[in-house]
C-alpha cells in the first residue's frame, strides 16, 4: 500500500464509466483520486479478454489506497435494429407508407426487413416505432405474423442497422440475449460487485439473471422502458439496486416527463431501501469541454437534492476528452451541494417510513440520536451489509463508518450514499465491538477524542439480519496514544 486515502466528506457516490480514454491503471488511478467512487464497464463495447486488465487495475487500487474498490458490469441486453438498405440508407417523407416485413431482402424507400419476430407478435396499431433513437417516428397501421405496415409521421434519413424502439407494447423477449449470458458469466467469474441488467420490462425479467448470478454479485435493474414504468415498485423490490437511465427513457418517452419520472423512480427506490443511481448526459458538454454548462451543473445538483445514492458519468469519463476533469466536477458539485445548509431537510423530502422491524425501527433511531447529541458518526458492524442500507436510507447528516469482515460487502457498498466501508476482523463480545469502533473512528478520520459516535450491531455476533444494539460512546483523549493510525485491525 502506498497511501492510504481519507474517506470522503461527500455522501452522493460518483460512478465513472471506463473506456478507450480511462482504461489504463494511470487513469483508473487518477480517476479514483479525483472522486470516482466506483466503476462502470459496459459490456457493450470491446471484448472480454480487454476487460481482464482493466479489472485487475481496478483491483490494484484496494493496494495502493487501502479502500475497497467496487466494479458494475453493465450488460448490453437486447438490441432491436431494422435490416440493411439496397446502396446503405434512405430517406422517408412525412405521410408516406412503410412497411416492415421477414424478408432479408435488401430494403428500398417502401419496405426493409425487421429481424424480430417477437416484434411482429406483439405490435398493435396505433402503437409508435421509433427508429435512429427517436429521430423517426411511425405509427403503425395494420399488421399480421409476416408484416407491419405504418405511416411515417416524423420523417427523415434511415441507413442500415439503425436502432428501433417500440415503447408503446411490452416485447416478449428475454432481458438476457446469448451475448449478455456470457458476459454475466464472465463478469461473475471476474468477481464484479455490481451486474447491471438491460431492457427490463417486467419483474420476472430479473428472475433469470438473478438465478444466473448465484449471490455472487449484487444485481442492479436499469429503469429505460416506459413498461418498467408501469410495473416499477415490483421491479425495484426484485432488485439490489436501481439506474435511471434516461437516454432510452427520453427516447421512448416525451422528453418533458423524464425529470418528473426520474423523481419518482428515485423515490420508490428509497422508499423501498434500494441504492438508486442517476445516469446519462449528466455532463454531456464535458466529453469535448474542460467545463460544463451551468445547465449539466444543476442537473447533476437536482439528482443530489433528490437524494439519489449515486450519479454516473458516461461517455464523459469513458471517451471523452477530459475524464479526469470530469469526475473532478461530480465530486465538486457533490461538495458543494451537500455544504448547502438546506440540503438535509430537501433529502428529506422523501419520507421512508420504517419496516416494523427491529433493525429498521434502530436506523431510524440511530439518525435521530446522532443529530441530538451532535454525533460524529454512526458505525454499523455487518455481514450482509443490510444494517448499512437501512441506516443510509436514513439519509443521517453525519457519515456512516461500515465495518465489515467481508470483502465483498464492502466492495458493493461504493454504490450506497454516504458510507465509507472498512475491511476488518469481526468482534467476538461487546467489549470488542465498543473498543473497535473507536479505534476504526480515530484511525479513519471519522473522529476525535471527545467527540460521542453511535456505534449499532447484532447479538449475538457473526448473525446476518440480527441487529439489536445500538450504543453510544464518548471516546477519550487518552484513546487517541493508544490507537495509531498504523495499528492492526
Amino acid at each position: 500500500m502506498t497511501k492510504s486515502l481519507p474517506p470522503r466528506l461527500r455522501k452522493v457516490r460518483v460512478l465513472a464509466t471506463l473506456g478507450p480514454a480511462s482504461s489504463t491503471p494511470e487513469m483508473i488511478g487518477a480517476l479514483f483520486q479525483a472522486g470516482a467512487d466506483a466503476f462502470r464497464i459496459n459490456m457493450s463495447h470491446g471484448d472480454q479478454a480487454a476487460k481482464v486488465a482493466v479489472v485487475q487495475a481496478i483491483r490494484d487500487l484496494e493496494k495502493r489506497f487501502g479502500r475497497p474498490s467496487t466494479i458494475l458490469a453493465d450488460l448490453q441486453g437486447p438490441k432491436l435494429r431494422v435490416g440493411r438498405f439496397e446502396g446503405g440508407g434512405v430517406t422517408l417523407r412525412t405521410g408516406q407508407d412503410f412497411t416492415f416485413d421477414r424478408s432479408d431482402a435488401p430494403g428500398d424507400d417502401a419496405r426493409v426487413g425487421l429481424p424480430h419476430r417477437e416484434i411482429f407478435a406483439a405490435i398493435e396499431p396505433g402503437a409508435r416505432l421509433l427508429l435512429d433513437d427517436g429521430k423517426l417516428v411511425l405509427r403503425v397501421v395494420e399488421h399480421d405474423e409476416g408484416r407491419i405496415a405504418t405511416r411515417v409521421e416524423v420523417g427523415g434519413k434511415l441507413s442500415n442497422n439503425k436502432g428501433l424502439n417500440v415503447p408503446d407494447v411490452v416485447v416478449p423477449m428475454a432481458a438476457l440475449t446469448e451475448k449478455d449470458r456470457s458476459d454475466l458469466a464472465w463478469a461473475v467469474g471476474q468477481g464484479v460487485d455490481w451486474i447491471a441488467l438491460s431492457f427490463v420490462q417486467r419483474p420476472e425479467d430479473l428472475m433469470e439473471a438473478r438465478r444466473l448470478i448465484e449471490g455472487k454479485a449484487a444485481l442492479l435493474a436499469k429503469i429505460e422502458k416506459p413498461s418498467a414504468i408501469e410495473r416499477l415498485e415490483e421491479i425495484v423490490e426484485q432488485c439490489d439496486a436501481v439506474m435511471v437511465a434516461r437516454g432510452d427513457l427520453g427516447v421512448e418517452l416525451p422528453p418533458q416527463t423524464v425529470p418528473a419520472l426520474q423523481k419518482r423512480i428515485v423515490e420508490v427506490s428509497r422508499r423501498l431501501g434500494r441504492p438508486v443511481v442517476v445516469a446519462t448526459q449528466m455532463l454531456e458538454s464535458m466529453i469535448t469541454s474542460p467545463s460544463p454548462t451551468r445547465a449539466e451543473v444543476s442537473d447533476v445538483a437536482t439528482a443530489i437534492y433528490d437524494g439519489a445514492d449515486a450519479i454516473m458519468l458516461s461517455a464523459e469519463s469513458a471517451a471523452g476528452d477530459w475524464p479526469v476533469e470530469s469526475v473532478s466536477m461530480m465530486n465538486a458539485i457533490g461538495e458543494a451541494v451537500e455544504r448547502d445548509p438546506g440540503h438535509g431537510d430537501r433529502v428529506h423530502f422523501t419520507i421512508t417510513k420504517p419496516d416494523p422491524t427491529t433493525a429498521d425501527a434502530l436506523a431510524e433511531a440511530a439518525k435521530n440520536i446522532a443529530a441530538t447529541v451532535s454525533a460524529k458518526a454512526i458505525i454499523c458492524f455487518t455481514t450482509s451489509g443490510s444494517t448499512a442500507r437501512r441506516v443510509a436510507r436514513e439519509r443521517p447528516a453525519v457519515p456512516i463508518l461500515v465495518l465489515t469482515p467481508s470483502q465483498s460487502t464492502a466492495r458493493r457498498l461504493g454504490l450506497l450514499w454516504g458510507t465509507h466501508a472498512v475491511l476488518t476482523r469481526d468482534v467476538e463480545d461487546f467489549e470488542a465491538m465498543v473498543a473497535k469502533a473507536k479505534r476504526m473512528a480515530l484511525r479513519h478520520g471519522i473522529a476525535a477524542a471527545g467527540d460521542q459516535v453511535i456505534v449499532m450491531a447484532g447479538v449475538p455476533f457473526r448473525t446476518p439480519g440480527s441487529t439489536n444494539v445500538i450504543h453510544v460512546v464518548r471516546i477519550r483523549g487518552d484513546e487517541l496514544k493508544n490507537y495509531g493510525t498504523n495499528a492492526s485491525g
